[in-house]
This record gives structure tokens, C-alpha cells and sequence, in this order.
């Protein structure tokens, strides 16, 4: 559950700013309604899910604002609107009811006063993945008074989000890494593969997409072979989103902090989120596409070690679930896991709530108090209530919660996955929540399997998460852990104390001293005598 930062552009204005709230006693405001026109953005016709986002306009420094835009860390801070556009054409204008879908609430029921607003159409309806990006429209930021009764201006979506350099990496990479990114192009390696699998399912062609680093000193046509560790990313990562990573393995990799191995940076985004890997009656057979299909395929082109005591997994977050569910899903392909912050892999701690008690419910526990998701430094910032219905306005496709339900869920009648909870009230579906628990409940589904897995799969979980994780994640590793225990099964897990979700690999100025860690640790199961 990494929730991209990359929205995260009004977070220190507005932890400071906020949002005022509406007097409980204001009479009730006739309905905002709001005109964007499309002027300029593009000479073609579009559609998408049209965004409306309106802030304080104390939050602007010196009075200007690049980008209004949400914030998942300080997730009331900026009002959002949304309404799908089924098509708009150059010169013609749609109206956004902003006490329709909206969140935190109508935007009638905001106080009066003076605000910064700007329209979006998302165009590619991924904005809960990805936030706005290459080829959305954009209006300016409008600097509006909201007065009782009062109208709104018209918005132009006039700009278009322009493509980026995925190879520019941005400043605040470390210099070293932006120095090296050059060379680690020369040595990363786009290898796409349509997957017979994927496509059968799916009926249109289906690719699994990949960068393969290869190691400083590697030969093609030489007799060394190299051991592999498998990656994917967490929520909001994809294939364009990787450079920052190979420009670092390739560093560290010619200074020896990191040994020599291929890396294989897997891309688990899709339409519905991330797919994670996992064969799923909505995404599709993406475990077998990756362990028979594509994994053997690459073994095919490069000198890697080509057994499973040379293939091993590392993800964070949403990552660290699909490694983790890969190794343990297919243990006999891989030699080992080490899955951080993975995503819950006991359901009866699924980010604090257990899926499986009486009468579950996603927003309140059973003593009316609600569910917190996401904290930081002991304090609740966001609720799963708050989280979900933010998500809701955003877009029906590409969420965080979604995406568990494109993966998890069994399919409804209507093609679309049955939903675990109910996004109203938060009534847990049992039955769903009796789907997830049978099909990918990672410690119950080990628990019930381990004597036909413990040959291939004793001690080959590594599990690392911090204490304080952000998304309350250790609970969760917590009861995997004791599953494990309980089994006399072989296991590593290590529970940082006081780490985040987002500072877990840190360790003084070395920002990615895990994964030298883990790097070296692979290594020695490949390599006996030769780690670290």
C-alpha cells in the first residue's frame, strides 16, 4: 500500500492551512455549479473523468500555486468534485455539480472566504494510480471568493500534462545516482513479452514488461552466470517509474557495495492497480504468466543461474505482497523472499481490521470508534472511512482498495469484482472476506498447505517491517509470524523499531542500506561463503 507521493505537491502548505469547517447551524446552500470548457488543451475530441479541486488560497505562498491537487497525507485539506465526461470536443464545455460526488463534502458547504481551484480531465480514468500525468487536460489555477450564493467561474482545460524523460531523474535524487543514471541506460534492457496466457484471458494482446540490469563486467556470449533477484514495485510504481532504481543498483553494483547479480525490475501495473502477480478470476493468470512463460523466456537470453536457488524475490508494500505470495505460491521456481512492508498477508489484521470477525465493518470497530489507516509519528492522519471515500471521487479504477478487490474478490454478475466492503457504510461482505480468505489469505493458505509446501519452502521467507509501519502493517506480519511459529517452520522476520512504511530502508545518510543488506544475503544463498 504505497500511496504515490507523487500528489503529495500541497503537502507542507496545507498541514499548516486546512480546510475550515462549516458551521453545523449554516442553512443548507443551493447546489455549486461549475462550467469547464475545453479551450486549447487539445484539437481533438476526448473523454475521461473530470476533477475539480479546490483549496484555501491561504495555502499558496506569496499568493501562487502551481497545482491544487490531493494530498493522501493530510487527505481533507483539499475539496474534490468529480463526473465522468463521456465525450467533449474543442470548444464545448460540460457542468461538474460539486455537491454531487464530492469529498470531504459538496463544495456548498464550504465556508466563505477565498480559494484556489483547477480543473482536470483525467483522460486515462487512472488518477487514483497514477495522479495527473503525460496527456491529461488542465485548466490554470483559478484564484476564486466563495460568497453565499455566489457563482463560480468558468474553467478552461487549456494546458496538456506533458510527457516526461523517465531517464531525468528529478534533483532531489542523490548526485551520485543522477551521475550514474547514463551508464545504467546503457546496461538496462526493455524486455517485453506478450504472454499467450495473459491474452487468452484477456482476448486482446497482453505484455509482461520488465528492465533487466545486467551487472558491471557482464559478458552475453561469456561462461559466468549470474544469480537474479526478481523485483516489483508498490502502489503508484510502474515501468517508467524504475530509472531511479537501476541508476542506483548499477552504482552500487561497480562500487561493491552491492554484489554482481541481474536485476529484473518487474512492472505490476495495470488498469485496476496492481496486479501483484497473483492468478486472479478478474486480472488474470499473471503468476503462471510470469513463472512459465516469461521467467523461462529470459532464462533463454541471459546468462542467469537459471534454478531456484538463483532466483530470488524483493518488493515493498504492494510489492512485498506479491513476492511474498510468489514464493509461496510458487516455491519450487524461487530460492527465497524478502518481502518489506508487505501488504496484509493474515486477513484477521488487514491494515487493523479483522476481515473475518462477526459483523465486520471497514470504518468502525465494534465499539464505534473508527478504523485509522494511515499514521505518522502515533498520530492518525487518514481513516479507512476517509481514505475509501476519496477514492470513490477520484475514479472507479486504479485505487488502492479497488485494486485489493480486482485482485482478491470473486467476480460479480456485472463483470466487475464483488466489492469486500461497502463504501456507504463499511459493512464487510462476509461472504467476499470468506472468498479472500480461501483463495489468498497468504498465512492461512500456508497453514492449510504447509506439509506439501514445507520441502520447498522452509526458511525462505524473509519478512522485514518497521514497528511504527505507516499502514499498520506489522500487525498483520505480526500473525504470520506466529502462523509460521506455530508450523515449526524456518522463517525471518524482523520488526524494526520505530521505521515506517517510508523510511524502512534507511540507516543513517544510507538511504538504501536494506537493500545492500538483502542484496548480499541473496547472494550467500546463491553463493555459499561469498556474502557478506
Amino acid at each position: 500500500m504505497n500511496v504515490t507521493l507523487a500528489r503529495a505537491t500541497l503537502a507542507l502548505a496545507l498541514l499548516a492551512a486546512g480546510l475550515p469547517a462549516a458551521h453545523a447551524d449554516d442553512a443548507p446552500l443551493a447546489h455549486r455549479i461549475v462550467r469547464v470548457s475545453l479551450d486549447g488543451a487539445t484539437d481533438k475530441g476526448t473523454s475521461g473523468r473530470l476533477l475539480l479541486f479546490a483549496a484555501p488560497a491561504s495555502a499558496a505562498k506569496n499568493g501562487k500555486l502551481d497545482e491544487v491537487d490531493t494530498n493522501p497525507f493530510q487527505p481533507k485539506a483539499v475539496s474534490v468534485a468529480g463526473r465522468e465526461v463521456s465525450w467533449i470536443a474543442p470548444g464545448q464545455s460540460v457542468d461538474i455539480d460539486t455537491d454531487g460526488e464530492a469529498f470531504p463534502a459538496g463544495f456548498s458547504t464550504l465556508p466563505p472566504g477565498d480559494y484556489l481551484v483547477q480543473a482536470v480531465l483525467d483522460v486515462g480514468n487512472d488518477y487514483n494510480y497514477h495522479g495527473r500525468h503525460a496527456g491529461d487536460l488542465i485548466s490554470d489555477v483559478t484564484p476564486v471568493k466563495l460568497t453565499p450564493g455566489g457563482s463560480l467561474p468558468v474553467l478552461k482545460l487549456t494546458k496538456t500534462v506533458p510527457a516526461k524523460d523517465p531517464w531525468d531523474l528529478p534533483p532531489q535524487a542523490p548526485k551520485d545516482v543522477r551521475d550514474a543514471a547514463p551508464e545504467a541506460r546503457r546496461h538496462a534492457h526493455a524486455e517485453v513479452f506478450q504472454s499467450p496466457s495473459l491474452t487468452a484471458f484477456m482476448g486482446r494482446p497482453v505484455s509482461i514488461r520488465a528492465w533487466v540490469l545486467t551487472p558491471p563486467g557482464y559478458d552475453p556470449n561469456g561462461g559466468t552466470r549470474y544469480p537474479v533477484a526478481y523485483v516489483t514495485h508498490g502502489f503508484g510504481g510502474g515501468f517508467d517509474r524504475f530509472t531511479g532504481n537501476i541508476a542506483f543498483l548499477w552504482h552500487a553494483m561497480t562500487k561493491k557495495d552491492m554484489p554482481p547479480m541481474i536485476w529484473v525490475l518487474l512492472d505490476e501495473s495495470g488498469p485496476t492497480g496492481t496486479h501483484e502477480f497473483a492468478d486472479s478470476v478478474n486480472n488474470g493468470p499473471w503468476g503462471q504468466a510470469l513463472t512459465t512463460e516469461y521467467i523461462p523466456w529470459l532464462e533463454g537470453r541471459y546468462r542467469m543461474d537459471g534454478k531456484a536457488s538463483g532466483r530470488f524475490l524483493n518488493g515493498h508494500s504492494s510489492g512485498g505482497w506479491a513476492t511474498l505470495w510468489l514464493q509461496t505460491r510458487y516455491p519450487k521456481v524461487f530460492g527465497g523472499t524478502w518481502s518489506t512492508s508487505p501488504d496484509p498477508s493474515d486477513f484477521h489484521d488487514f491494515t487493523g481490521i479483522d476481515l473475518y470477525a462477526a459483523n465486520a465493518n471497514a470504518y468502525r470497530k465494534a465499539d464505534g470508534s473508527v478504523n485509522p489507516l494511515v499514521r505518522d509519528k502515533g498520530k492518525v492522519i487518514a481513516t479507512f472511512e476517509t481514505f475509501a471515500k476519496l477514492e470513490r471521487v477520484l475514479g472507479a479504477y486504479g485505487g488502492q482498495l479497488a485494486s485489493f478487490e480486482w485482485v482478491f474478490s470473486p467476480r460479480g454478475k456485472d463483470g466487475r469484482p464483488e466489492p469486500m466492503f461497502n463504501r456507504d457504510t463499511g459493512a464487510v461482505d462476509a461472504d467476499v472476506a470468506a472468498y479472500w480468505r480461501e483463495h489468498y489469505d497468504i498465512s492461512q493458505r500456508v497453514k492449510t498447505h504447509w506439509p506439501e509446501l514445507k520441502p520447498d519452502l522452509d526458511g525462505k521467507i524473509h519478512l522485514i517491517v518497521g514497528t511504527a509501519d505507516t499502514f499498520y502493517l506489522d500487525g498483520s506480519a505480526h500473525l504470520f509470524k506466529g502462523t509460521l511459529d506455530e508450523l515449526h517452520a524456518k522463517s525471518d522476520f524482523r520488526f524494526l523499531p520505530g521505521r515506517t512504511h517510508f523510511d524502512l530502508y534507511a540507516e543513517g545518510d544510507d538511504k538504501q542500506a536494506l537493500l545492500k543488506k538483502i542484496a548480499w544475503e541473496m547472494y550467500g544463498v546463491a553463493r555459499p561463503g561469498q556474502g557478506k
